[in-house]
C-alpha cells in the first residue's frame, strides 16, 4: 500500500469541537476501570500494582462504535493521537505508550492511520516515589466518522499491593502485548538506508520474512507529527524488497544528520518496529 507523507495536524472541525471538549471522569474499582462512553465509543483503563521494581503494567482499551476510527501514534493527515498524562501528583511517570500495527483509512482524498476496530494500548509506568494507592491519569483520544469529536476522561484506579489480578485482566493484558510489532530478527530486518542528496526520498533495503507476496506496508516516523508511506520503484527480490520513501516537506532548517527515525514494516502477517539512525 501506499500513500502521502504529510505533516500531522488537527483538522478544522476537531478544533472546533475542542472547545466544547468536557471532562468526563471514571471511578474505578480492582484493576480495571468502568467503561466511559462518547458518542463515537468508549475506553477503560485497566492496570496492576507496581511490582518489586516499581513497575505498572497497564492498558488503555479502546473500542470505536461500527463506522468510526481512532488513531496510531503519528495519524497521518489529519486527527490527533493518543495521549495519556500522569496526574503530577500522582508518583508515577508514562514511560512508554505502545501500538499494535495500524492499518490506513483512506477517507475521500484523506488518508489516515489508525483503527477501524478494537484496540488496546499497552502502558507502562513507572513509580517515582512512594509506591501509589492508586493510577490517576487522563486520556484523550481522537474518534472520527463524520465529523471528528475529542473524547477524554480521567482516571481514578485503586492499585491494591495485596489485591491479585483476575486471569480475564491477566489475559487482556497479554493479548495486547502479543499484537504489538516485533523487533527486527534475521529474516525481517531494515539491511539498509539512505537518503538521497536533496533529501527527498529515504531508500530502504528489507529482508522480508516471505519471497512472494503484495508490497508491505511502511511506514517512517520522522520529526514529531510527520509521518512518510508513499512508496515508489520498489522491488522485490525473493527475500530482499528495496523501494524509496517520498519524503514530504521537513521543518525549516532541520538537520538529519545524529536524528534517529521510526519505522514500521507490516508484511502479510508479521511486522517490525525499529529505528533508523542517521550519521
Amino acid at each position: 500500500m501506499t500513500g502521502l507523507a504529510t505533516l500531522t495536524r488537527l483538522p478544522a472541525i476537531f478544533a472546533g469541537a475542542f472547545a466544547a471538549l468536557a471532562c468526563i471522569g471514571s471511578a474505578g474499582y480492582a484493576a480495571t476501570s468502568d467503561w466511559v462512553d462518547n458518542d463515537g465509543g468508549r475506553m477503560r483503563l485497566v492496570a496492576l500494582p507496581p511490582d518489586a521494581e516499581g513497575h505498572i503494567r497497564a492498558a488503555l482499551q479502546i473500542e470505536p462504535q461500527p463506522g468510526w476510527i481512532t488513531y496510531w501514534r503519528e495519524p497521518g493527515q489529519s486527527g490527533i493521537p493518543p495521549q495519556v498524562t500522569a496526574k503530577p501528583e500522582s508518583g508515577v511517570t508514562l514511560e512508554k505508550t505502545s501500538y499494535p500495527v495500524p492499518k490506513q483509512i483512506v477517507v475521500g482524498n484523506i488518508h489516515e492511520i489508525g483503527y477501524d476496530a478494537p484496540v488496546t494500548l499497552p502502558l507502562d509506568f513507572r513509580v517515582t516515589g512512594k509506591p501509589p494507592t492508586k493510577l490517576e491519569l487522563t486520556a484523550f483520544i481522537g474518534l472520527c466518522k463524520e465529523i471528528c469529536i475529542p473524547f477524554q476522561a480521567d482516571y481514578s484506579l485503586p492499585l491494591s499491593a495485596g489485591e491479585k489480578p483476575t486471569a480475564h485482566e491477566l489475559a487482556l493484558l497479554d493479548a495486547a502485548k502479543a499484537l504489538l510489532p516485533q523487533g527486527p530478527s534475521s529474516d525481517f530486518a531494515v539491511q539498509s538506508h539512505s537518503f538521497s542528496a536533496d533529501a527527498k526520498n529515504l531508500s530502504l533495503r528489507l529482508a522480508l520474512p516471505e519471497t512472494a507476496g503484495n508490497a508491505p506496508d511502511i511506514y517512517v516516523t520522522g520529526p514529531a507529527g510527520y509521518v512518510f508511506f508513499q512508496q515508489a520503484n520498489a522491488k522485490r527480490e525473493g527475500g530482499v524488497y528495496s523501494t524509496d520513501i517520498a519524503i514530504g516537506k521537513l521543518p525549516k532548517n532541520y538537520d538529519i544528520k545524529g536524528k534517529s527515525w521510526g519505522i514500521l514494516v507490516v508484511d502479510g502477517d508479521r511486522a517490525i518496529e525499529t529505528t533508523l539512525a542517521f550519521e
